[in-house]
């Protein structure tokens, strides 16, 4: 068996996955991610995009392949010790938000961080901090029906990011926003990572959520089809304006 490199955070081998009415979602699809890299997973819907993002996460069980995490194998995990790497090692953030009804924002952002045992002193102080990011700062004491769609995406991303995961899987993570709102979601998404060190796989159809990421893996019908390396740029935009010139 080959070992996984000892720099990348994630590794994956060969990874077969069938929905239940047949349709392959993932065929062979290996890849490799460094740590504290942000790696946009693109392609188009149906392209296999979720059914990655689950696989590596340990959400969904690959039927064939290997997933190791710091060279530990997940692929050979139970579902109980699955479930506990997910709380205390990993972030996930949905296209759609889900939230607790019961708990208002600040509560359901500090959910996973009392989870791991943080007082609930300290993991309220890191909610609000993480809402007061997001400009979502005035809503912390509102419950989710209470709050807009774009409003309750806020919320999630905060309560992915307050943990600080090792790595953070977002799928369409700002899917549910305005335009206007997305870009700024984005920066803060990945300025927060660079500056915890958080490994981030973003899964996008968006071409200009792509260019915010170090490198981009393409699938097409659940296979890898090709990989764009990003030149460094001093900045966010600058990195938007270079892709875009391409």
């Amino acid at each position: 068996m080959e070992a996984p490199p000892d720099n990348d955070v994630l590794w994956a081998r060969s990874l077969h996955f069938t929905h239940r009415d047949g349709s392959p979602a993932l065929q062979g699809v290996s890849l490799g991610v460094r740590e504290g890299e942000i790696l946009a997973v693109s392609g188009p819907r149906g392209s296999g995009k979720t059914a990655l993002l689950r696989c590596l996460a340990g959400l969904t069980p690959a039927q064939r392949g290997e997933v190791w995490f710091n060279s530990v194998p997940v692929h050979t995990m139970g579902p109980m010790t699955r479930e506990r790497l997910r709380r205390d090692r990993f972030g996930w953030i949905d296209p759609a938000p889900a939230l607790v009804p019961e708990l208002n924002a600040w509560e359901n952002v500090a959910l996973p961080l009392m989870l791991r045992g943080t007082g609930r002193r300290r993991a309220r102080t890191a909610a609000l901090e993480w809402l007061e990011r997001l400009d979502i700062g005035d809503r912390t004491g509102s419950r989710p029906h209470e709050l807009t769609q774009s409003e309750r995406q806020r919320v999630c991303i905060a309560r992915a990011l307050a943990p600080a995961p090792s790595v953070l899987f977002a799928d369409e993570p700002t899917a549910p926003l305005y335009r206007a709102d997305r870009a700024h979601v984005l920066r803060t998404l990945t300025t927060a990572a660079r500056s915890h060190g958080i490994t981030v796989l973003l899964a996008t159809h968006d071409a200009h959520t792509a260019a915010l990421a170090d490198r981009t893996v393409t699938l097409l019908d659940g296979r890898r089809v090709n990989t764009v390396h990003l030149p460094p740029m001093a900045d966010s935009e600058d990195r938007t304006a270079c892709s875009l010139s391409v």
